[in-house]
């Protein structure tokens, strides 16, 4: 029979490895053996897609005009209530910037960024489904303009898109790196761009 010292080893030992596990992100090399290359594009999206449904995404793209704030299981509209606004910067007097600064501000436990902004509703990721998601991205009347060319840049180097990785003390990042993020992403361009059909 364990000691209660050594159960709380055990406990704490496999918090730390489901965490772990849940925080991984394959490389684009992991699909490699993929040899019929639409099956290998929907894999590449597939595993992105554990970076652009979780909530550090889903929370900037909501579909309506108010942000949420949250981890997965437990993502709420936003507190105090802010609205969309003008280009997403908030309603006037009540722009994101008010309270997010350019930087996370960790005492205080509010995430930061000089970019601070909810996407374009024409690029509501909550409650889609990841195939609809994909769509979206690759259409450019709904992400922008982007060619494929910049979606990639944009995925891949784009430092608000980064603050998913960097969200500040006591929130989740999104799985993997940003680095890996934009290879799976360039990869899965390379590989004809295809779309899940759920």
């Amino acid at each position: 029979m364990l000691s209660h010292r050594s159960l709380q080893v055990v406990l704490i030992t496999l918090a730390v490895a489901i965490t772990a596990s849940a925080a991984e992100l394959k490389s684009p090399q992991a699909f490699s053996s993929i040899e019929n290359e639409q099956a290998r594009s929907l894999a590449l999206f597939r595993e992105a897609g554990k970076v652009i449904t979780h909530p550090r995404c889903v929370n900037c793209h909501p579909d309506g005009d108010r942000p949420l704030q949250g981890e997965m299981g437990n993502t709420y509209v936003h507190q105090p209530m802010v609205v969309r606004g003008s280009g997403g910067m908030g309603a006037t007097g009540m722009y994101c910037f008010t309270c997010h600064g350019q930087e996370n501000y960790n005492p205080a436990g509010m995430p930061g960024h000089p970019l601070w902004h909810l996407a374009p509703i024409e690029m509501a990721w909550q409650g889609k489904s990841l195939g609809y998601i994909c769509e979206q991205i690759k259409d450019p009347k709904r992400n922008g303009g982007k060619s494929m060319e910049e979606l990639v840049e944009h995925m891949a180097h784009d430092s608000l898109v980064g603050y998913g990785w960097h969200p500040g003390r006591g929130r989740e990042p999104v799985p993997g790196t940003q680095k890996v993020f934009g290879d799976l992403i360039a990869a899965w361009a390379e590989t004809g761009a295809v779309c899940p059909n759920d």
